[in-house]
């Protein structure tokens, strides 16, 4: 019997469904709030486009304070997660994490936003990331096409971070901004919080169960349908040979949680890029008893609080 276009074709709870008939279902991160003067923290923000072929945003964040001032701030580029399929750079989520880590640091951030799987698999999220970053560089020497990054943003003093996929991403930004190098941007620093890695072999204490596992790939797989697996070098760059070679900056923060089936990537993470001959600083913070992007979800929980403290401090 031929499937109807009704029936689900791939279900991965609680993310997303894939029907028969091509539609695709998210079942988490679909809100969105519009940008302006956050009252709790005095952030304002705004959105722009910085790809006018895609007609992707990212959305600007400065402190209240910064408007009546000529000092420059550090500058943060940062990239959500999702899995490459949920969740926006303009979700209630992203949008109060930005304006607290924004009030907390005194810093300008850029949250972009990058076209998701499955309708655009990958590489289209990395692609866009990069666009993204190259429009953020073309304001360093003060004659972009935006006001806020021309007037407020430190081009010597560049972060780039994310959480989950996210943090894939800004790993293989950073990588990349090494390779092709963007005029008057000097990249700082790296914070990865529960980054979004894998591999065929287990490391550590992770999960060897061959059905999770399996599960791993295939949320991979549908991001990116011409993976060569659990082993390409976009989900496990850490075991590349030439990990840590191309890494241009000189601190990387890398934050997981005591209950995250990723919390061992990250610390394989750190222990592969200090014995690559990168001569740079990397710490890991893990946060006691607490999942996945727990900063994300509860944000006023000590370790949460702590988390912002600590990523702030960076």
């Amino acid at each position: 019997m031929e499937p109807t276009a009704s029936e689900i074709r791939i279900d991965i709870p609680p993310l997303i469904r894939v029907y028969q008939d091509g539609r695709i279902e998210r079942l988490l991160g679909t809100q969105t709030v519009p940008p302006g003067l956050d009252p709790k923290t005095n952030v304002e923000s705004k959105d722009v486009v910085y790809c006018q072929e895609t007609g992707q945003c990212v959305r600007i964040y400065v402190p209240g304070t910064v408007v009546t001032s000529t000092q420059k701030l550090p500058l943060l580029v940062y990239f959500h997660g999702g899995r490459f399929c949920i969740e926006t750079a303009f979700s209630p989520t992203y949008h109060n994490y930005l304006n607290a880590l924004v009030s907390e640091s005194k810093i300008v951030a850029v949250s972009v936003d990058y076209r998701r799987a499955p309708e655009h698999p990958i590489p289209a999220a990395y692609d866009d990331s990069w666009t993204a970053l190259k429009w953020v560089a073309s304001h360093y020497d003060g004659n972009g096409p935006e006001q806020w990054l021309n007037r407020y943003a430190d081009f010597e003093n560049v972060y780039l971070s994310g959480d989950s996929a996210g943090a894939n991403i800004a790993h293989h930004i950073a990588i990349k901004t090494s390779k092709e190098k963007l005029d008057g941007m000097n990249l700082v620093g790296m914070i990865l919080s529960h980054p979004y890695f894998w591999g065929k072999e287990p490391v550590g204490d992770e999960v060897k169960n061959p059905a999770v596992r399996a599960k791993f790939e295939g949320v991979w797989r549908l991001a990116s349908p011409t993976t060569s697996g659990s082993d390409d070098p976009l989900i496990n760059p850490i075991d590349d040979q030439s990990f840590g070679r191309f890494l241009v900056c000189k601190r990387v923060l890398i934050c997981v949680a005591e209950n995250d089936i990723l919390k061992y990537r990250g610390w394989y993470y750190c222990e592969k890029l200090k014995n690559s001959g990168w001569d740079g600083e990397v710490e890991v913070m893990e946060a006691e008893g607490e999942d996945h992007v727990f900063h994300l979800r509860n944000s006023c929980c000590s370790n949460a609080v702590d988390k912002l403290k600590k990523v702030a401090e960076s």
